[in-house]
């Protein structure tokens, strides 16, 4: 996916981009290039697949829910997938970046600086240590390819304000709904729909599942992780 075709797919998304936001998204892409000569961060380096898997594919998070001037939290965000990407083209939104490595933390502080965005913080934590102090606090929470739906869910959905969305973004991911059922439950949530689309050049099929907090979570949740991991909800 050139630059053209990236712009085209996204007014098909309903977006408007701007040359301001196209620059920002170009230094953002030669920035994760350099840092990863030396810093593992992404397999995708080729500027048509960066723009199609990486950036396009962050952005379809429309397709789940309006954005605007809400506070979302990316978890395990990585490289800044979908988070700082969300951000750089949806400025209203307030973003936190949580991931567990700090050297991926370092580069989205870097990019962050570079492009002078506000309203957006990094956190260097896993999941469920920042979860301690931050239950309930965010209106969208958001995670791309981090971790089986169902060990996600005790992650994710204790972040999430009642009647807010936990929305995951998966590849194909019938089984994995049908397997988590429970713990989405259990932990508070409702599924209110599931979004099957392609990527554009049939590169891959997409699944977001927006999942609605209708109750509050009980205090035990999230669990250890190695707990989550050895029995999940």
């Amino acid at each position: 996916m050139n630059k053209e075709e990236f712009v085209k797919a996204l007014k098909c998304l309903n977006i408007d981009i701007s040359e301001k936001q196209l620059n920002d998204l170009d230094i953002y892409y030669k920035m994760l290039i350099e840092y990863n000569t030396h810093t593992n961060l992404t397999r995708i380096t080729e500027e048509h697949e960066v723009y199609l898997k990486h950036f396009y594919d962050s952005l379809t998070l429309v397709k789940a829910i309006n954005l605007n001037n809400q506070t979302l939290l990316d978890v395990g965000t990585g490289a800044g997938f979908p988070g700082l990407v969300l951000k750089i083209v949806f400025p209203n939104l307030k973003v936190t970046l949580v991931d567990s490595l700090n050297k991926r933390i370092t580069f989205l502080d870097t990019v962050i600086k570079t492009l002078q965005l506000k309203d957006v913080k990094t956190m260097h934590a896993r999941a469920e240590e920042y979860a301690l102090n931050n239950k309930e606090k965010f209106d969208i929470v958001t995670s791309r390819a981090v971790a089986n739906l169902n060990m996600l869910s005790e992650l994710c959905i204790p972040f999430v304000k009642l009647g807010g969305y936990f929305i995951p973004m998966k590849a194909d991911a019938k089984e994995e709904i049908e397997t988590s059922r429970k713990a989405i439950k259990t932990l508070g949530g409702v599924i209110k729909n599931i979004i099957n689309f392609q990527l554009p050049n049939d590169t891959g099929i997409r699944t977001l599942i927006k999942i609605e907090k209708v109750s509050k979570t009980s205090e035990k949740y999230p669990r250890k992780f190695a707990e989550i991991k050895k029995k999940p909800l």
